[in-house]
Formats: structure tokens, C-alpha cells, sequence
């Protein structure tokens, strides 16, 4: 019985594997052909049907494609066996950290959410990998930033010049050198001021400020807009070195410079560069013309109190300079205090000095730098606003300086206006010394293609804070008839109800008399006190029926206030505002309007009778004809020609002027002033007086030679109100009109 379980136990071990052994068992290594216990042999016995052991395949079938297939070979870099025997025990260190760091997930031992989440140890890593490579990555910006080699125009403010329409220099504004001051003649106190306000870690900081960087960088990304937080080096990078760009880029750029720049220069070279450097508004730049332009003084003068003032400014001048308005004034005062209070808490004030000064330092009204007085500064007034507005310059900008401006006034012309206004002042100072104290005089001479030449602005530009050329305060008067003139010629009139507009002439007849009622298709025109409208004319004289371009040339007043209702006063405001005046200038729409009670400007009144001598066509006035910036010329917009009227229209109202000068100055010929006979028979003369019914503005203008100029004379006591005075004979009278005088006086200036 044991002989036949040993038997059967041998043959179990001899007989091949079964098939479901076979599924279970490893892959076995090849076979040694040399070895003859090799159970592939073809002499043993397999249990497959045709003889075959089911672990190799037959001779006879075809292998498969993946056993046909090549093994592929990778190539990789030798490790150099030195190499990998430095760094064998630092890998055998590294390994077991290596092996927790590794993310499982889910992670064993964790139920829910918690099984998702990186262990401390994987947070703590990737925090650690990420400083380092931000550390590594800003190390290579640092490398790589290099501080620039010039300083840009922030850093090199200039003076503006401006020219003549012959290009000889007529005035200049600001300065060429900015007065840089060294840093031992700034005081302590007006340092410590800055600083105090700006960066009072200045001298501990690296340069820049982490948290403020942060913070404006956040607001550019996040919020579209930026917030400040730089250091004072930070600063003057931004000031010498780049633009004013808001944007992260330059931020980052800013920052990178300003922390190589903290390591190659001193902090006192730092702060003397941005105390010479910095906005103060009123167009200066740094701390010396600051301290002239706002107290009259050298910064050496300052005390900490003023100082604390001007840094405010640093903030930006258009918010804390007190004399632009109340609520300037309000923030400057705050942020005045806070600087001398935090002045004294970082121990740069005393407790005893600050309590001297509890009333704030009210600055000069006015940059005494930039007045002289004369009438040249009215004449930059109105360039430097058009040339800002007309090249798209910011005012920062126009600050920086550089800018040539070449204006269109005309030497000869501005000295020939203002001599004349000034002769007639002194005259009224002497023959109504009373009424002359409050008289003003306005004047501007416009070319027909829209050039400003000349105008008289006011006595002194330092004690009047506006020009007289380009005040709208009174009322044209009877110098508005042309427009009205001119409207019902375009437009023609309606004089009854849904009835097609007539065309008129200067033939056509209109009522002259005086006193002459107002009349609608739907009868007479009554105001709001239930009374009939009706002009009147000067002296109330009647004419009876005339034509209206002799209405016109008499300066009779009843035809064109009915002309004006015929007409349509929207078409008479619509052909005023054709020809240049500007819109904010009309009065109400009601039938005094056709007698002038809008309020135009002397360069405005002056423009529209342009429009009649360039045959119809407006151009708005403008003061510059070109501007260049260190010898490149800087684009600006220039006005074009528009139709205002029609060409026989401005025609009919020329030779409705050209009579009315004739029919006024008979002595006078063909043009005031004339030269040799040839001029007087060429010369274009036309003009009109204006006078108001209440007697508070006298006007004269006319063109001569293509060129418009108006005058205007009137009373008013700006300490009192802005309501217009009687003339009370300042303005002459009408066979010796002051305005007139002045007008002749300056329409042809000497050669």
C-alpha cells in the first residue's frame, strides 16, 4: 500500500502542469537547451492535443505580432559614477522625507473629505519650493535690472517760450534751470516735513515697501485702478527714471530699481534727488521754487510749519492747493495737521514747537514766478489754454516745459491796442474821475481766417484775475443787428400761420417808427406782465417804412426786432452761433434778443463779423498756429473753415456795414487812419456801434482789410457784484464815442 502512494505521488510530480496551475504560475526564465531536464523538450509528453506544451508556442503556427515586435532601447545620460557617489548619502537622507511628501491618495487612515487633503508636511514643502523659486526668480530680476543712464523729463523741467506770429520770442514761462538745492541747505524741519508725511522709515527701509507694493499691485490686478504705498526711493525712480504709467509692470520695474539703487546711493543723495524733483503744482517742481511759488520765499526760509504745508502737495497739488477751492482748503488744513502731529511723534518736532503753531500757513493767492503784469501775460493765458487743449497736453505735462509755442498774435497790432486803451483810461481818469475807478475795456482783433491778432485783457494781470477779451459779462446791444440782418436773409420770414417762408432783400421794407409794436401771425406779442413788446429807437426817432439795409445802416431797432419774430428767433440764434458766438453767451429766446441782450465775448463779437468779411465761412478763433517740443513738432488741431451763411448774404451785410461806417465817420473816407490814396480806394471798411438801452455797455466793431475788431466799454464794481453799472460818460458820446476811438486807433497800427 505505501509502495503504491509513493507511486502515485512520483507520477503526480512527473506529469505536466495543469492548465489552471498553469494561469497561476510565474513566468518561468528561458530554457537552457544544454540542459536535458528542460520540460520544453519535444520528447516529453504535453497534454495539449496536438502534442504542444501549452507554456511555448509551436513551430508550426506564426508568432504573435507583440512577440515579433523589437524591443525598444532608451538612451540615457550617464550619471558620472564620482557624481553619483556625493550624492548617495544625501539621497539616503532626503529619501524618507521624499517618501512622506509623496501625495496618497486617498490617503490611509482618513475618512471623508479629509482623505483628499495634502498633509502639513506636503503644505509645508510646496510652500517652501514655492519662496524659493519666488526668491531665486527675483534674485535673477535683480541680476538682470539695470538703473538707466538718463534721467527722463520729469527730471528736467524746462521753460516754455513762446512767439511772436514774426517768430521773435515774446514771453517765457517757467524756468531752465529748476534751482536744484543741496540737500545741507534744505532745513532738518522741511526734510523731516517730507518724510513725516511720505516715508518716515526712509532711512531704515530697502528701498522699497513690501506691504505697499503689495497693496498697489492688488488694486491694479484686482480693482482696475492703483493706490499708493511707495517709499520716497521708490518715488524718485518713478520721477527720474520711468513715466507715470499705472501699471504692474512699471510697479515691478520700480521696485527692482529702486532696491539697486538703495544699495549704490546714499539716502541723503536719495531724498536731495526727489526733494529737487517732486510736483508741487503751479507749475513748479522741486522744494526751492515750491517754498518762491507759494510763500515768496527760499526754502532756507521755511519753518516746519510751512513746510508741512508743501508736503501735502506731494499728494497731489490740484487736491491740496487751498486757493482753488473750499475743499481744497478743507484737506489741506487736515493734512497739515496730521503732518505736524505725526512730526511729533516720531520725534522730529517738539511738543513745545508744535504748540506754536495752531494757525495754518495760508499760501500766496497767486505764483508771484509767473506774473510780471503785462499785457503779454493775457496774451500766454490764452495760447498756453488753447495750445493744452488743442495738442491734448495735460497739464503736468504742459508743466514739464520744452514746448515752443508759436501764437498768432501781431507785435505791432497788441502794442497799438493796448496804447489806445490806455490813453483812453487816462483821458476818463481825468474827465470822470469818479465813474473811471469802475470802468472796464475789453478789445480783440480777429482775423477772417480765424487768427487772434491782438487784445486788451486788463490793466494788470496780477491784480485782475480774468481778461476783458474773453469776458462775457454785458449785453452787444445794437452790434447784434447784423446777425438778425443776416438771419432773415438765409432763412426768409413766416408771417402768417402755416404759410411757406418768404424770401427777403435788403430792399424789402420794414416799419421804422418808434414805439412800433410787436406782432405774431397770431397778433401783437405780449410779455409776462400782460403788455405789448415794442422797441424803441435811439433818441426815439421814426424813420416810417425803410428798407433794411438802410435800417441796418442807421442802426434803426424797430424793423429788426419784427424781422426777428418773422424770422424765427431759433433761426436768429442758430445764425449767431453759425458765425462764432458761443452758445452760453445767448439770451432768452424772446424779442429782445434781436436787440442784443446776449452777452458775447470781444473775441467772440470780433470772429462773427469775420464771418461776414470771409463771405460766409466761420473759423473758430484760436491763439497758436504751431507748437514744437525740443525741436519736433507736436500735432495739434487746428479749426476749420464752415459755412455760416450764405456767400450773397455775408455779402449784403458787409455792404450794409461798409454804410454804416460812411453814414457815421463821414470824415473818416474809406477807413480811419488811411495811408496814400491807392490804400483808401482798396481799403474794405465796415463797421457798427453798439449801444444798450440801459445805457451799461458801448461797443464798436468793424473790419478793415479783413481783419475784425471790437471794442467794448463798460462799468461795473466787481468788490460790489457783477451787475453792470451806468456808462455815466465814460464811453463818450456818439459824435465822440470812446469806443470808436479806440477802434481807429489800433485798426491800422504804424509800420
Amino acid at each position: 500500500m505505501q509502495l503504491k502512494v509513493d507511486s502515485l505521488r512520483e507520477r503526480h510530480t512527473s506529469a505536466q502542469p495543469h492548465e489552471t496551475m498553469q494561469l497561476r504560475a510565474f513566468q518561468p526564465t528561458p530554457p537552457d537547451p544544454s540542459d536535458p531536464s528542460d520540460p520544453s523538450d519535444t520528447s516529453e509528453q504535453s497534454d495539449q492535443p496536438d502534442g504542444s506544451s501549452p507554456s511555448e508556442p509551436s513551430d508550426g503556427p506564426p508568432r504573435r505580432r507583440a512577440d515579433r515586435r523589437k524591443p525598444r532601447t532608451r538612451t540615457r545620460p550617464a550619471i558620472p559614477p564620482a557624481l553619483t557617489r556625493r550624492l548617495a548619502p544625501l539621497v539616503a537622507v532626503a529619501a524618507p522625507y521624499a517618501r512622506r511628501l509623496k501625495p496618497v491618495y486617498p490617503r490611509p487612515g482618513r475618512t471623508g473629505w479629509r482623505r483628499w487633503l495634502p498633509s502639513w508636511r506636503q503644505w509645508a514643502g510646496a510652500t517652501v519650493a514655492a519662496m524659493g523659486l519666488s526668491a531665486f526668480l527675483l534674485a535673477i530680476a535683480y541680476a538682470a535690472t539695470d538703473i538707466p543712464q538718463n534721467l527722463n523729463t520729469y527730471a528736467t523741467q524746462q521753460d516754455n517760450v513762446y512767439f511772436w506770429s514774426d517768430g521773435t520770442p515774446m514771453a517765457r514761462t517757467g524756468w531752465v534751470q529748476r534751482q536744484a538745492m543741496p540737500l545741507k541747505d534744505i532745513p532738518e524741519d522741511v526734510r523731516w516735513a517730507v518724510l513725516a508725511a511720505e516715508n518716515e522709515s526712509f532711512y531704515s527701509d530697502p528701498g522699497i515697501s513690501f506691504t505697499g507694493l503689495g497693496r498697489a499691485v492688488w488694486r491694479t490686478v484686482g480693482k482696475g485702478d492703483t493706490q499708493g504705498g511707495s517709499t520716497i526711493t521708490q518715488q524718485y525712480v518713478k520721477n527720474v527714471y520711468l513715466s507715470q504709467d499705472q501699471s504692474v509692470s512699471r510697479k515691478f520695474t520700480e521696485a527692482m530699481i529702486s532696491l539697486k539703487l538703495d544699495n549704490q546711493m546714499s539716502k541723503d543723495k536719495i531724498l536731495e534727488g526727489y526733494l529737487n524733483t517732486s510736483w508741487f503744482g503751479r507749475g513748479t517742481y522741486g522744494i526751492q521754487r515750491a517754498a518762491q511759488a507759494y510763500y515768496g520765499k527760499d526754502v532756507g526760509d521755511l519753518n516746519a510749519s510751512e513746510a508741512a504745508f508743501l508736503a501735502s502737495l506731494l499728494k497731489g497739488a490740484g487736491l491740496y492747493d487751498p486757493t482753488l477751492n473750499e475743499a481744497n482748503h478743507r484737506r489741506a488744513v487736515e493734512r497739515w495737521t496730521w503732518t505736524l502731529d505725526r512730526m511729533v511723534k516720531i520725534g522730529k518736532l517738539s511738543k513745545a514747537e508744535r504748540a506754536t503753531f495752531r494757525t495754518f500757513p495760508e499760501p500766496l493767492k497767486r505764483n508771484p514766478l509767473y506774473d510780471t503784469g503785462q499785457q503779454t501775460d493775457y496774451l500766454v493765458e490764452l495760447a498756453s489754454q488753447y495750445a493744452k487743449k488743442a495738442a491734448h497736453i495735460t497739464d503736468q505735462d504742459f508743466d514739464l516745459g520744452g514746448y515752443q509755442i508759436y501764437t498768432t498774435f501781431d507785435r505791432k497790432r497788441e502794442g497799438a491796442l493796448t496804447d489806445e486803451v490806455t490813453k483812453a483810461r487816462k483821458n476818463a481818469g481825468k474827465t470822470t474821475p469818479g465813474p473811471a475807478k469802475t470802468v472796464h475795456y475789453g478789445a480783440a482783433s480777429v482775423a477772417a481766417d480765424g487768427r487772434i491778432l491782438a487784445v486788451y485783457g486788463g490793466p494788470d494781470h496780477r491784480t485782475q484775475g480774468y481778461n476783458e477779451s474773453n469776458a462775457t459779462t454785458v449785453p452787444a446791444g445794437s452790434a447784434f443787428l447784423p446777425f438778425v440782418y443776416a438771419a432773415g436773409l438765409e432763412h426768409g420770414v413766416i408771417k402768417q400761420r402755416d404759410e411757406p417762408r418768404e424770401q427777403v432783400t435788403p430792399q424789402t421794407l420794414y416799419d421804422g417808427d418808434d414805439d412800433v409794436p410787436v406782432t405774431t401771425p397770431e397778433g401783437p406779442y405780449w410779455d409776462r406782465s400782460g403788455k405789448k413788446v415794442s422797441a424803441h429807437n435811439d433818441d426815439r426817432k421814426s424813420w416810417g417804412r425803410i428798407s433794411l439795409h438802410q435800417a441796418l445802416a442807421n442802426s434803426v431797432n424797430t424793423p429788426f426786432m419784427q424781422l426777428g419774430m418773422d424770422t424765427g428767433l431759433d433761426k436768429v440764434k442758430q445764425t449767431a452761433q453759425a458765425a462764432g458766438l458761443l452758445p452760453a453767451s445767448m439770451g432768452p429766446q424772446v424779442p429782445a434778443l434781436s436787440l442784443g441782450s446776449s452777452t458775447p465775448s470781444a473775441i467772440r463779437m470780433a470772429g462773427g463779423y469775420a464771418t461776414f468779411a470771409a463771405k460766409g465761412t466761420h473759423t473758430e478763433p484760436y491763439s497758436v498756429r504751431r507748437i514744437t517740443r525740443n525741436g519736433s513738432s507736436v500735432r495739434l488741431d487746428t479749426p476749420a473753415a464752415k459755412r455760416a451763411v450764405g456767400r450773397d448774404v455775408a455779402e449784403a451785410v458787409t455792404e450794409a456795414l461798409g454804410e454804416s461806417f460812411r453814414t457815421a465817420h463821414p470824415a473818416a473816407g474809406t477807413g480811419p487812419a488811411s495811408g496814400t490814396a491807392e490804400e483808401a480806394a482798396t481799403a474794405s471798411v465796415a463797421g457798427k456801434a453798439g449801444a444798450t438801452e440801459d445805457d451799461t455797455a458801448a461797443w464798436y466793431v468793424g473790419t478793415v482789410k479783413s481783419v475784425s475788431t471790437a471794442v467794448v466799454v463798460y462799468r461795473m464794481d466787481l468788490a460790489k457784484s457783477l451787475e453792470p453799472l451806468p456808462l455815466e460818460g465814460v464811453a463818450g458820446t456818439r459824435a465822440d464815442s470812446v469806443p470808436y476811438g479806440i477802434w481807429a486807433g489800433a485798426v491800422n497800427p504804424p509800420v
